[in-house]
C-alpha cells in the first residue's frame, strides 16, 4: 500500500470510462465490462459516495450499429453516428444499472454551457440535485450538435478533458480514468519492453505530454497525451486522478481501498483530499 493514497477521505468522485473498455474490438458493447461498471459504481453509492459518471462510446456504439469498422472523418457522420449510439448506450446503462436498483440520469453537454455563468448555474443545479438524490449522473459531450464555430466554443475536444472539467466543476475529490493502459509509464510500453509504470505522479510536465503523444483506438479519440492534459487540471486544482485499465472495471473497489493500482496524480502539497464544499459550479 501507498502511504499518500488517501481513499477513505473522498466523498464525490468521477469516474470517466473509455471507448476500449466499453467496445469490443469487433465494435460490439462489452456488456461484461458494462455489468462490472454498474455493479461497483452502484456498490460506491451504496457506501455512501456520491458518484459522477463520464462515459465515452457513443460514436463507437453506432458504429457498432451500422457495423462500421473504421470512424469516418466527417463530422455529420460522426454526429449521426453518436445520435445513434448514445441511445443504445443508455438503454444498456438503464437495464444494467437497474438490476442493482440503482438509478441513473443522462446530462448531455456543450463547452459553451459550462462557459456561461447563467447556463453554467442550470447545470450546478441539475447535478447537485441528482446527487443528493443519490442518481448517478453519466455524463457525456453532447456531440450531435457539438462542433467548433468561430469563438463559440461547443467542443471540449474529447471526454478525457470533460472528464477532468467535471471533476473541477463538482470539486470532486476524486477522478478515476479508466482507459486501455495500466497507467503512465516512462516510456511506451507498447514499443519499450523496459517502459516502467510510474506510480505517483506531482506534476505534468510539457516534456512527459510529448512523450505521451498519440491517438487512441479506432473507436474513440484519446491518447496518452490527452489523459495527462486532465491529469494537469486537476492537479492544478488541488485534486487527485488515477489513471488505470479499465478492462475489469471493478478494479475501482480496489482503488478505493488505497491499493496501489496505476499511477496517482496528486499536488505536491497537502497531500490530504481537500473537504468538498458540495457544490457544482
Amino acid at each position: 500500500m501507498q502511504s499518500n493514497r488517501h481513499m477513505e477521505n473522498v466523498s464525490r468522485l468521477v469516474v470517466k470510462i473509455g471507448t476500449s473498455s466499453l467496445m469490443h474490438a469487433n465494435g460490439k458493447l462489452n456488456l461484461q465490462a458494462i455489468d462490472q461498471l454498474s455493479y461497483t459504481l452502484t456498490g460506491l453509492v451504496n457506501e455512501g459516495k456520491q458518484v459522477i459518471l463520464v462515459s465515452s462510446g457513443a460514436i463507437g456504439a453506432g458504429m457498432g450499429q451500422l457495423g462500421l469498422t473504421k470512424r469516418p472523418a466527417q463530422i455529420a457522420k460522426q454526429q449521426a453516428l453518436a445520435s445513434i449510439g448514445q441511445s443504445e448506450l443508455m438503454t444498456v446503462y438503464q437495464q444494467r444499472f437497474a438490476a442493482y436498483g440503482q438509478k441513473i440520469s443522462q446530462v448531455l453537454l456543450t463547452h459553451d454551457v459550462l462557459d456561461y455563468p447563467q447556463s453554467r448555474e442550470y447545470v450546478h443545479n441539475t447535478m447537485e440535485q441528482l446527487l443528493s438524490w443519490g442518481v448517478i449522473p453519466v455524463v457525456n459531450e453532447n456531440d450531435t450538435v457539438a462542433v467548433d464555430e468561430l469563438d463559440h466554443r461547443t467542443t471540449f475536444g474529447d471526454n478525457d478533458q470533460l472528464s477532468a472539467i467535471v471533476a473541477v466543476r463538482s470539486h470532486a475529490d476524486l477522478l478515476i480514468m479508466l482507459s486501455d493502459i495500466d497507467g503512465f509509464f516512462t516510456n511506451n510500453p507498447h514499443k519499450d519492453p523496459n517502459a516502467k509504470l510510474i506510480n505517483v505522479l506531482h506534476e505534468v510536465t510539457e516534456n512527459s505530454v510529448k512523450r505521451a503523444g498519440g491517438a487512441g483506438t479506432k473507436f474513440g479519440t484519446g491518447g496518452m497525451a490527452t489523459k495527462l492534459k486532465a491529469a494537469a487540471n486537476v492537479l492544478a486544482n488541488g485534486q487527485m486522478m488515477v489513471l488505470a485499465n479499465g478492462a475489469n472495471p471493478s478494479i475501482i473497489f480496489r482503488i478505493m481501498n488505497n491499493e496501489e493500482i496505476g499511477t496517482l496524480f496528486i499536488p505536491k502539497e497537502g497531500n490530504e483530499v481537500t473537504e468538498n464544499d458540495g457544490t457544482f459550479n
